[in-house]
């Protein structure tokens, strides 16, 4: 699994909450950075950041975390901790996919689905419901992020057939890496009322300034440039692109020259590690 693709949530004034919660909930989590405004927590080598970053976003289930539970009573475990205050949106009960199975959002807004599946390769699953303007667009979004990606590949596909829940030919279930890093995908012609955007973004950690111009003007072509380094492709997903050396900068303790730092990354959008040295060196 690659570490340096991992989920991001924005929360409004809740996200050290909301870490302490998940370290709680989940075995063997534990919350590993907190610096009031992002918080990271990481669990069976999964992490997770929470941006605590303001009222302009919120989570929604257009994005989900499909949750590999090894038993019958670690998933009723976790849905006991996550239903309380929470939303059921699909009942605990056994399905034709597995023996037990719940889908849920929890009091943050965020959503889960427990699975009793032993043995799978990732822990956590960022899974993509592509409905509204997107709807039946599961394959060929896999196909197309499975190309711009190295190390990736589609690992199977599960359609809706005629006097299916769905429109026939639409995805079903399906499970697809890239650069070995497991998502799962969907189609639903329902109206939810709900797309992807800023609420639930993908990081993706970049080794230098090659690798982030790679991704950066690949997504851009056809979506959306923001700032920060964070964009939105094709489909309206929205994704940070951030350089390795950012990260190392921004956590240098002299508080003064990460300062420099930040409000150069500020000012940019693609995030240019030359001009973030340039500041950090300034005498």
């Amino acid at each position: 699994m690659n570490k340096n693709i991992y989920p991001c949530i924005w929360f409004n004034g809740r996200g050290s909450e909301a870490g302490k919660y998940y370290a709680e909930t989940f075995d063997r989590a534990k919350v590993t950075h907190d610096s009031g405004m992002v918080v990271t927590w990481e669990a069976a080598d999964c992490t997770f950041m929470l941006l605590d970053a303001g009222p302009n976003f919120k989570p929604n289930f257009s994005i989900s975390f499909m949750v590999m539970c090894e038993t019958a009573e670690e998933l009723d475990r976790y849905w006991a901790r996550l239903s309380k205050d929470g939303k059921i949106m699909m009942e605990l009960a056994k399905y034709p996919w597995s023996e037990k199975y719940g889908w849920l959002e929890d009091q943050f807004g965020v959503s889960w689905q427990l699975y009793l599946g032993a043995g799978a390769p990732q822990k956590f699953v960022p899974t993509l419901m592509f409905t509204g303007v997107n709807n039946g667009k599961c394959v060929e979004a896999m196909e197309y992020y499975t190309r711009v990606f190295p190390n990736s590949k589609i690992d199977g596909v599960m359609k809706y057939e005629e006097g299916g829940d769905d429109t026939p030919g639409n995805v079903a279930h399906a499970q697809f890496y890239i650069n070995d890093y497991m998502l799962m995908g969907m189609d639903s012609s329902m109206d939810h009322g709900v797309q992807f955007d800023e609420g639930i973004s993908i990081v993706v950690t970049t080794k230098d300034q090659e690798e982030t111009d790679y991704y950066w003007n690949t997504f851009t072509s056809e979506g959306e440039e923001s700032m920060c380094g964070w964009l939105k492709d094709r489909y309206g997903i929205s994704w940070q692109i951030t350089p390795a050396r950012l990260l190392e900068l921004m956590a240098d303790p002299d508080r003064e020259k990460a300062g420099r730092v930040m409000q150069a990354m500020m000012k940019m959008r693609k995030i240019i590690i030359a001009d973030l040295e340039a500041a950090y060196a300034e005498a």
